[in-house]
């Protein structure tokens, strides 16, 4: 190694002394370059210089030109907190085939027909292919301007002729800088050029989406860097064989940052789902072991959702677990929680646990409709089709209280439960739902039993 010479990590900063194959920092892998050494600022005193603008009292500060503007997707604008804020950098992420460019394309269409101009530039496609897809789903305005192009300085130059009132780039990972070395979807040029459009959006005051692809493992594709220069992080989710798709809040800063969006992807386009909670049940004339109802809480928003297990006996050495739709982790924790605290058998069983309709739920008040699910399996007894439950398990198989109880017992009111479990001390139940209120494990299994 060369006297004075720093490796960084080019996605996250990282600095070593070393060269290393992992980021201990962002965990990723060959990642670091050579620098040279760093030049140490001398302390020196600093002089006063001219402000841009002088200070003025907080309330005095016009706060009209920062109010969001809606997109016309109302799905899309519960995500962002309202709509778009001029001047915000917004990042799309998901998987290829999803449907981010059919998305983008509605908000396009909405916005050029509600609000201003507004500029699709496409680095993937062909400006002939976007033309088709937009007259098959409808989304054709004369406010509405399309450039193939994957130059920075030609964007700033169609940003420049047609003035638009939000710019939509597709995706990030196929433009490329003039004045950066590298190629196109690079961690050097990826970061050159965010840095630009980000420059661009705040100076202007011009709203920016950035489609963004994802890793193997569903993360933003290349550097970590990129999620902290934009002001929202998006992520576009849903299974291929699907026509269901959600659009989750990663990171805003103009709103929450757990907030939802559902949509259906039809032929004809992408339709948002203002009422996505019957989605997630799977409609059967009788009850099916195996089975629990629950509500999770996303953002603001009630979703019932459908926990189905299956337990049955192998042969094998090792028996399977399989999770799909839940938390490996925490469905491995209340297996475990089952076998000691509740008498249930199942080292030797093969366990799978799922969620119906592509919906992926990850929160701890869920924990309790695992329970049940699963113990319904085990002794092949139905639950009541009519019963829903709330509740995260703790190791001491203790039920423990989850937030906005209340709002969750009134979505499952409005679609016809009447009995719900839940934890101690959850608060006054809403009208239409007698409920249990169950302090652990082995109480929750003999109330559902009686609840009929």
């Amino acid at each position: 190694m060369k006297k004075g010479t720093t490796y960084r990590c080019g996605s996250c900063g990282y600095e070593a002394a070393k060269w290393l194959g992992r980021c201990p920092e962002c965990q990723e892998w060959g990642s670091f370059e050579e620098r040279g050494a760093p030049v140490k600022p001398a302390i020196q005193r600093v002089a006063a210089g001219a402000p841009s603008a002088p200070a003025r009292p907080i309330g005095e500060v016009d706060v009209e030109a920062a109010r969001a503007r809606r997109t016309g997707v109302s799905e899309l604008d519960r995500v962002l907190g309202g709509g778009l804020v001029p001047g915000a950098v917004v990042l799309l992420a998901g998987e290829p085939g999803v449907g981010k460019s059919t998305l983008l394309l509605e908000v396009a269409y909405q916005w050029a027909k509600t609000v201003d101009r507004s500029l699709y530039v496409t680095g993937e496609e062909s400006a002939g292919q976007v033309r088709l897809r937009a007259e098959r789903t409808g989304n054709v305005h004369e406010r509405m301007y399309l450039a193939a192009e994957s130059d920075l300085a030609a964007i700033l130059g169609h940003v420049d002729d047609v003035k638009p009132g939000v710019l939509i780039v597709d995706s990030v990972q196929t433009m490329a800088s003039p004045q950066v070395d590298g190629s196109p979807g690079g961690v050097t040029q990826v970061r050159a050029v965010t840095s630009g459009l980000v420059a661009l959006a705040k100076e202007r005051g011009l709203p920016v989406v950035l489609v963004g692809h994802v890793t193997k493992d569903g993360t933003v594709a290349g550097p970590r860097v990129l999620e902290h220069l934009v002001d929202v992080v998006l992520q576009f989710e849903g299974d291929k064989h699907s026509t269901l798709r959600m659009v989750r809040g990663i990171k805003n800063r103009f709103g929450a940052a757990d907030e939802i969006g559902c949509f259906e992807l039809q032929e004809e386009g992408i339709v948002g789902v203002p009422d996505p909670s019957g989605l997630f049940i799977s409609r059967t004339t009788e009850p099916v072991p195996g089975t629990a109802i629950t509500v999770s809480l996303e953002g603001k928003r009630p979703l019932l959702g459908e926990v189905q297990a299956l337990v049955s006996s192998t042969s094998a050495p090792q028996p399977r677990r399989a999770v799909s739709g839940l938390d490996s982790a925490r469905v491995a924790m209340v297996l475990a929680v089952l076998e000691k605290r509740g008498g249930l058998k199942l080292g030797d069983k093969d366990v799978y646990t799922a969620t119906v309709g592509g919906m992926k739920i990850t929160e701890p008040g869920i924990d309790l409709a695992v329970v049940l699910a699963l113990t319904s399996s085990f002794g092949d007894v139905a639950l009541s089709p009519r019963l829903v439950s709330v509740g995260e398990v703790g190791l001491a198989g203790e039920i423990r209280r989850v937030p906005s109880v209340g709002r969750r017992l009134a979505e499952a009111a409005r679609l016809g439960f009447t009995h719900a479990l839940v934890p101690p001390d959850s608060g006054k139940p809403p009208a239409g739902i007698r409920v249990l209120e169950v302090s652990n494990v082995a109480d929750a299994l003999n109330a559902a039993g009686h609840a009929r």
